[in-house]
């Protein structure tokens, strides 16, 4: 018979696993941040393995559904600022409307490693869930997909008037760039 400490003995060994694997994810995690390309193209193939899954088993809509609303979700907290122009207006404060006013870079509400991160996440999980057979409901996918796209348009369209409206661009597609002596 064992002793009441035979339960944290056991445990111990899990925990340490734990720890050691979690830190050396991070580590890994860590080592990615400055390679952005090769992030997203890692990404890309996890996406691509999910879509011909989805394909070729021809089922798991909704949790392509699913995945698609996640992923709109995340794409709104990649272009909106940290803070809310239209919150900010209410307190007094603004984003600068002229040249004399002071420049304020645009601070994304979910940094790009977290998007890249999140989505990354989602695709892993949605593969995992087309091996559990419960999951694969059927449904007309048509409809699935032109709500899809009809939400999509219209928060798309939102999003971009509130730019407009704000004045801010969520790309660094002008940044200038210092190579030295030509």
């Amino acid at each position: 018979m064992e002793g009441p400490g035979s339960e944290g003995a056991a445990a111990a060994p899990l925990a340490q696993w734990r720890s050691d694997f979690s830190r050396a994810f991070q580590h890994y995690l860590d080592r990615s941040t400055p390679h952005t390309v090769n992030r997203w193209l890692g990404t890309l193939a996890v996406a691509m393995i999910y879509i011909l899954r989805v394909y070729y088993v021809q089922g798991f809509y909704v949790i392509s559904y699913g995945l698609g609303i996640y992923v709109l979700n995340l794409l709104i907290g990649f272009f909106s600022p940290k803070v809310d122009p239209e919150l900010e207006a209410l307190d007094g404060a603004s984003l600068p409307t002229k040249g004399a006013d002071e420049f304020r870079p645009f601070v994304r509400r979910l940094p790009e490693f977290k998007f890249w991160y999140s989505i990354t996440k989602a695709f892993i999980v949605a593969f995992m869930l087309t091996f559990i057979s419960v999951l694969d409901v059927p449904v007309f996918w048509p409809i699935l997909l032109c709500y899809w796209i009809v939400l999509f348009v219209l928060t798309m369209k939102r999003q971009i008037l509130h730019m407009i409206k704000y004045k801010y661009v969520p790309f660094d597609i002008g940044k200038q760039r210092y190579t030295g002596k030509k």
